[in-house]
């Protein structure tokens, strides 16, 4: 039974620590020690998608073509789901014309828009892949950030909407011409599930795929134990954890207020945006993690799980199969959802 069946039943070439401690959120803690008798050469590729570092690290393989392949996927699958890309298929229904309210996709992009809908309904709308509108008027990469005014925002929540769009076969339908999506709070998972598809086709069984926030472990380590993996200090520099996981064949997404943001008098506005009103969400919630077989579900979750809140997000974690969540608030706390204890490294 798949993770979102159980819901509805229910409800790097490794990169120096510096430089992969400054494109993710969460990273590798601990792999260049000892593991065990069996002689580890790894090898990597290093490379910049997705708007962050990326990186894929195969342990039980020295073939890098594996390597280019991989990498190669994870820039195909951006140019269906960018946004900014003027030949992806994101990019060509948020530009659609008005009276096209039925665009022709690929089955790759019709799953994830299918996945992104379930998880905003599932959210009741706290997270809405049709946010685009209001994301399209925050701008966390200029030198001089501004607040959107009031008037930009409420025009650009009243399109907001994910019931306005539905997916039939290979075919996204519109209600609403001036709906549009952005899929950033699920494509990297997405991307990263089918990474792991194709490593695992290519005969790896023990591998790491790094996309800036999203850690995805293919099996274990080498010597049979699980990967470690530490979780970011939200707090703190970029390179210090809060905590380490051990991780198996799983993956680890975390949303949080310090990925892109800016502080602008005095008030930290981040991306994580609520689409009832186009501002950064302000619950008291620093970051969320989530531990799950799925990076796509977990992507989605951590963000879902951000936008609820630590009550409301801690119980949807623990209806959920498979799931386990870490929960930072604002007062440097952390909250653990059943089970997501026991991932916390012995030593």
């Amino acid at each position: 039974m798949t993770n979102q069946e159980n819901i509805k039943k229910k409800a790097v070439r490794i990169l120096p620590w510096a430089a992969v401690a400054a494109a993710a959120a969460i990273f590798l803690a601990s792999l260049s020690g000892d593991m065990g008798k069996k002689k580890i050469d790894p090898v990597s590729r290093a490379d910049f998608a997705l708007d962050t570092f990326i990186t894929v690290t195969l342990y039980d393989s020295s073939d890098e073509t594996i390597l280019d392949g991989c990498i190669q996927l994870c820039r195909d699958y951006e140019k269906l789901f960018s946004k900014t890309m003027e030949s992806s298929e994101i990019y060509r229904i948020n530009h659609r014309e008005p009276w096209e309210n039925r665009i022709l996709v690929s089955p790759e992009t019709a799953e994830l828009i299918e996945k992104g809908l379930f998880y905003s309904e599932l959210s009741g709308g706290a997270f809405d892949i049709t946010i685009e509108p209001a994301s399209a008027l925050w701008n966390f990469k200029t030198q001089d950030p501004s607040v959107p005014s009031l008037e930009a925002l409420e025009e650009a929540v009243s399109k907001v909407g994910y019931e306005k769009v539905s997916v039939e076969e290979n075919e996204v339908v519109f209600q609403d011409s001036e709906t549009t999506l952005d899929l950033g709070g699920i494509a990297k998972g997405y991307i990263a599930d089918k990474m792991k598809e194709y490593l695992i086709k290519r005969g790896v069984r023990s591998a790491v795929i790094n996309l800036g926030g999203n850690v995805l472990c293919v099996g274990e380590r080498p010597d049979g134990q699980p990967f470690e993996i530490g979780l970011r200090d939200p707090f703190g520099d970029r390179q210090d954890q809060a905590v380490t996981l051990e991780i198996q064949d799983a993956s680890m997404v975390s949303s949080g207020v310090y990925e892109r943001h800016f502080v602008k008098d005095g008030v930290n506005y981040h991306h994580i945006l609520d689409p009832s009103t186009g501002m950064p969400y302000q619950n008291g919630l620093e970051s969320v993690t989530i531990v799950s077989e799925s990076s796509a579900d977990g992507d989605a979750l951590s963000t879902v799980c951000f936008s609820l809140g630590l009550e409301k997000g801690m119980e949807l974690a623990d209806s959920l199969s498979g799931v386990r969540a870490i929960f930072i608030t604002e007062d440097g706390s952390m909250h653990y959802s059943e089970g997501a204890r026991d991932l916390v490294a012995k030593r």
